[in-house]
C-alpha cells in the first residue's frame, strides 16, 4: 500500500457542491475531487448518504472490530468534505443556496423536479449564479414517459438488455440472465457525467471562445446503459438480430474466452490471426493455424464448436502458471482468472500502487469515529504534470460542517444556533 505525496491537482480552485448520494453522482464527484477540486458533500443530519449503512461489510476500528459504518460509502467519497444540512428547513435551503452561489459545479441525483420545492433546482440556482454548471443524474432523464420514475442500476441492466448478454446460455448449467458483478451503469454514468462537466467547464472558461456561463447537464442511467452496449448494440442495429448470452466467449472473436487448465482455468484473449498462429506453435499444434476451418478469425468464429473442444483438451495438459510462462514472451494475451484478493496481491497491481491508505482525520485530530485510516483503490487517471491528488479518506458524517460554515462567514454562535435547531 502506498501513501501519496500531495501535489496541486488539475482542478485546483474549482468548487463542487455535491448533493448526490449512493453511487453514480458520488462516483462523478470523486473523480473531480481526485483531480483537485474542492468537493463539499451535503448529507442528511444523523443519517448521511444511504451507502453509509449498506453493510456488511463494515469498516474496522483501531482494534479491528466492526463499526457501524459500511465500506460501500468509501468506494466513491474520497477527498470530499462532509457537511450535514437539513434541506427540508428554510435555513438549510438558504445555506445551500449560499454554497451554490460560490460553486462552479453542482451535482445532484434527486428525482426529476425533486429540488424545485426547495428552490434548489437548475432555474433557481442559475438565476443566482449564471456561471454554475448544474449536473442532474436520474434514472431516465429529464423528459419522456419514464422521467418521473426512480432508476436503479439493476433495473437499467435488465431494461437495456445488458443482462440478456451476460451469463451462460439458457441450455447450459447455470444458464440465464445475470447482472454484472458491480453496478456498471452507475459507474459509467459517473464517468460520463464527469466528462460532460469538464466539457461544460471548458465552454464556460475557454480563453478564446468561452461563454462565461454554466449550463444544465441531463445525465440518464438509461441513456448510458444503452450507450455502453457498444459493439453488441452496433451488431443489433446492423443486422436486426438481438445477440444472446454466450458465457465468457466473444461474439466476434475466437478463441477469446476462459479455458480449463491442469489446476484451474485461464483466460485467452486472442484478437488476431498472428496471435492465433503463435499460440498454435507454442501449444504444439501448428496444424490448427493452417486448418481451413481456423485460418482466419471469421472462420474460427464460424467453426467455434470444433475449435474450442480441441483447444480445451490441450489447455488441460499444463497448469495456469505454465501457460502464462509459455505465452507471455510470445505476445499471446493470456492470464489468470483471479479473485479480488489475488488481484490485489498481483505484482503489477502492487507496482502501480493501486491500494492507497489515507488518514480519516488530519491535522493532529484523533479518530473520533474510531476509524484511523481507510484503504481504497487509487485513481486510474495518470496525468504527468497534474496527477490525481489523494488528500483525505472518505469523511465521517458531518466531519467538516463547522469548517465549511466558517468559510462561509458564519461565526461560532450562529453555527451553534443552527446545530441546536437541527438545521446542521
Amino acid at each position: 500500500m502506498t501513501t501519496p505525496t500531495p501535489t496541486a491537482g488539475a482542478l485546483a480552485g474549482i468548487k463542487v457542491l455535491d448533493l448526490s448520494r449512493v453511487l453514480a453522482g458520488p462516483w462523478c464527484t470523486q473523480i473531480l475531487a481526485d483531480l483537485g477540486a474542492d468537493v463539499v458533500k451535503v448529507e442528511r443530519p444523523g443519517a448521511g448518504d444511504d451507502t453509509r449503512h449498506w453493510g456488511p461489510p463494515f469498516l474496522k476500528d483501531a482494534e479491528g472490530n466492526d463499526t457501524t459504518q459500511a465500506s460501500y460509502y468509501t468506494a466513491c467519497n474520497r477527498n470530499k468534505r462532509s457537511v450535514t444540512i437539513d434541506m427540508a428547513t428554510a435555513e438549510g435551503q438558504e445555506l445551500i443556496r449560499q454554497m451554490a452561489q460560490a460553486a462552479d459545479i453542482l451535482v445532484e441525483n434527486f428525482k426529476v423536479g425533486g429540488l424545485k420545492q426547495y428552490g434548489l433546482d437548475y432555474e433557481s440556482l442559475h438565476a443566482l449564479n449564471p456561471r454554475l454548471i448544474y449536473c442532474s443524474v436520474t434514472g431516465f432523464g429529464q423528459d419522456g414517459p419514464y422521467a418521473e420514475r426512480a432508476g436503479y442500476d439493476l433495473m437499467i441492466q435488465a431494461m437495456t438488455g445488458m443482462m440478456s448478454i451476460t451469463g451462460r446460455s439458457d441450455g447450459e448449467p447455470g444458464g440465464g440472465p445475470l447482472r454484472v458483478g458491480v453496478a456498471l451503469t452507475d459507474l459509467f454514468t459517473g464517468v460520463y457525467a464527469s466528462t460532460a462537466i469538464l466539457a461544460a467547464l471548458n465552454v464556460r472558461d475557454n480563453a478564446s471562445n468561452g461563454t462565461g456561463r454554466g449550463q444544465h447537464i441531463d445525465m440518464s442511467l438509461l441513456d448510458v446503459g444503452m450507450a455502453i452496449l457498444a459493439n453488441q448494440a452496433a451488431g443489433f442495429l446492423a443486422t436486426g438480430k438481438a445477440p444472446t448470452r454466450q458465457g465468457n466467449s466473444h461474439p466476434s472473436l475466437a478463441p477469446y474466452q476462459d479455458f480449463p487448465t491442469q489446476d484451474g482455468a485461464m483466460l485467452l484473449a486472442i484478437g488476431n490471426d498472428g496471435q492465433f498462429q503463435r499460440f498454435c506453435a507454442a501449444a504444439g499444434q501448428p496444424q490448427w493455424a493452417s486448418d481451413p476451418r481456423f485460418a482466419t478469425n471469421t472462420l474460427r468464429v464460424k467453426h467455434r464448436a470444433d475449435l474450442i473442444p480441441a483447444m480445451e483438451a490441450v489447455t488441460r495438459t499444463r497448469t495456469t502458471a505454465e501457460w502464462i510462462t509459455l505465452l507471455e514472451d510470445k505476445a499471446v494475451p493470456c492470464g489468470p482468472i483471479n479473485t479480488i484478493a489475488q488481484a490485489f496481491d498481483d505484482a503489477q497491481v502492487k507496482a502501480r500502487g493501486l491500494a492507497v491508505a489515507l488518514p480519516r482525520w488530519v491535522g493532529g485530530e484523533s479518530a473520533q469515529d474510531g476509524v484511523q485510516q481507510i484503504t481504497g483503490v487509487a485513481s486510474p487517471l495518470r496525468l504527468s504534470a497534474n496527477p490525481p491528488v489523494l488528500r483525505n479518506a472518505p469523511p465521517a458524517l458531518g466531519q467538516h460542517t463547522d469548517e465549511v460554515l466558517r468559510e462561509m462567514g458564519l461565526d461560532a454562535a450562529r453555527i451553534a444556533a443552527l446545530r441546536a435547531q437541527g438545521v446542521v
